[in-house]
C-alpha cells in the first residue's frame, strides 16, 4: 500500500523537498500510481473517422427530414437523430465506451431524466395546439 509522504517511513522533511513529482505521487494514496493503465485510451483513427462520417450523415439526415412535413413525427425524428449523435460523441470522442462502467450508468440515468422531462413537456404542448392552430389561421 502506498503511503503519504508525511507518513512514509524513513523520510525526513529534506527528502520530501528533493523528491520528483512522480516520486511524490507514487507515495500519495490520493493519486493513481504512474503507469500505462492510468493513461487515456487512444481510439484508432479509422474508428474516429467512421464516427465522424456517421455524425455528418445524420446531420444531413436531420436537414433532409426537416424539409418534409411529417406532422408530429418531425420532432420525434429530430430528437431521435440528436440522441444518436450525442451518444456517438459521448461514447467515442469522450471515451465513455472505454471507461469505467459506472460512468455509463450515470450517463444513461441522466439521459433517462432528460427523456422524462422532455416527455412531460411535450405532453403539455398538445394542451395548447388548438390555440396555436387558431392563431396561425388568423395570421393568414
Amino acid at each position: 500500500m502506498k503511503t503519504h509522504p508525511e507518513q512514509a517511513p524513513g523520510l525526513n522533511i529534506d527528502d520530501r523537498k528533493t523528491m520528483s513529482h512522480d516520486e511524490s505521487l507514487s507515495l500519495s494514496p490520493d493519486h493513481a500510481a504512474p503507469g500505462p493503465e492510468n493513461y487515456a485510451h487512444a481510439v484508432p483513427l479509422p474508428v474516429l473517422s467512421a464516427v465522424l462520417a456517421a455524425l455528418l450523415l445524420m446531420t444531413l439526415l436531420t436537414v433532409a427530414a426537416a424539409r418534409f412535413d411529417l406532422g408530429s413525427w418531425n420532432l420525434i425524428i429530430a430528437l431521435g437523430i440528436a440522441t444518436i449523435k450525442a451518444a456517438l460523441v459521448v461514447l467515442f470522442f469522450m471515451h465513455l465506451r472505454y471507461d469505467n462502467p459506472f460512468y455509463a450508468v450515470v450517463f444513461i440515468t441522466a439521459l433517462l431524466f432528460v427523456a422524462l422531462f422532455l416527455g412531460l413537456t411535450l405532453l403539455d404542448t398538445t394542451q395548447y395546439q388548438g390555440d396555436i392552430n387558431a392563431w396561425q389561421q388568423a395570421q393568414q
